[in-house]
């Protein structure tokens, strides 16, 4: 049941996000012809210009990695922002892809979909079957209804649209924007701007005691691209790194690539959001993928993204 990616056309949406890039590097190995389409050409929210352009550009293949993300600050601030402008955005994608005859299309989900209290490692067959963590409840009903509509346009139509769900995601092309950022930016920057202060501690969210899994955007775009070629089934598949740190290890970690020296405080009157996330990735790993990239390279690999698009934009 494999995919050929050779002499096909492949459409990247979403190719200016962390992984999008992450894509279009992995797929700069493949023999295809990747597809862009920037924001001021195309607005992913508008259903005709998405149809207008899929039906001009004919992709064979489609990597649906656009969405409207942010960490918990930004997901309850912007709540309809985060459920509109995800759901306007996959319905125009896997819709224009029906009706242009793509091939195939992989819908890009997030782990925040899975119930608070998921049983750990979080199996697939856990969707579903408990509420939501209510600071990205927004964010994780769009991401649900998009596996719900590759899934439905697969059995009522017959296309090979598929979905995978990513632990999080760092590393290069990540938002470093304190007010929209996930953790690992968030802490990252917070511990550079407190180095060059000369700062005696930074302060983070919570108790700092729960677990999260983290996986490098080159890793999962190796899987993601793996999954496309050899991957057409009617669930969605996990992809995860396979281990997991408490907020406080993976602070103290990114201080040490940071080269920060001061203390760590907590600030527990705010919220530590779902107590454990460790995904299970048993039926990625058993149809042959594994990452490569540990934590502390990807770390320090991140950092130095980070710290040359600083020194980019006082140059600029």
């Amino acid at each position: 049941m494999s995919y050929a990616l050779a002499g096909k056309r492949v459409w990247v949406a979403g190719h200016n996000g962390m992984v999008g890039s992450g894509l279009v590097r992995r797929l700069e190995k493949e023999n295809c012809t990747v597809l862009t389409a920037d924001r001021d050409r195309l607005d992913l929210r508008d259903a005709a210009a998405v149809a207008a352009w899929t039906r001009a550009n004919k992709p064979h293949a489609v990597l649906l990695a656009a969405a409207k993300v942010g960490g918990i600050v930004a997901n309850d601030t912007y709540p309809a922002d985060f459920l509109f402008d995800n759901l306007a955005i996959e319905t125009a994608i896997i819709h224009a892809a029906h009706q242009a005859g793509v091939e195939k299309l992989l819908f890009l989900g997030s782990s925040c979909i899975y119930p608070k209290f998921a049983p750990q490692p979080i199996t697939e067959e856990a969707l579903l079957t408990g509420p939501l963590e209510p600071t990205n409840e927004w964010y994780a009903l769009a991401k649900i209804a998009g596996v719900k509509l590759a899934q439905a346009y697969r059995r009522q139509y017959g296309h090979d649209f598929i979905s995978a769900m990513p632990t999080n995601l760092y590393g290069p092309g990540d938002n470093f924007n304190l007010q929209a950022s996930h953790v690992i930016p968030a802490l990252m920057r917070k511990a550079h701007e407190a180095k060059l202060a000369a700062a005696p501690s930074i302060t983070i969210w919570g108790s700092g005691t729960p677990r999260r899994e983290f996986l490098h955007v080159d890793d999962c775009a190796s899987a993601l691209v793996f999954l496309l070629k050899n991957y057409s089934g009617d669930g969605h598949i996990n992809v995860g790194y396979g281990d997991d740190v408490t907020i406080d290890e993976l602070a103290r970690e990114v201080m040490a690539v940071v080269g920060y020296a001061g203390t760590l405080e907590h600030d527990t009157s705010k919220p530590d959001g779902t107590p454990r996330k460790l995904m299970s990735s048993a039926k990625l790993t058993a149809m042959g993928w594994t990452p490569q990239i540990s934590l502390e390279q990807g770390l320090a690999g991140t950092y130095a993204w980070f710290t040359e698009q600083e020194k980019g934009a006082l140059r600029a």
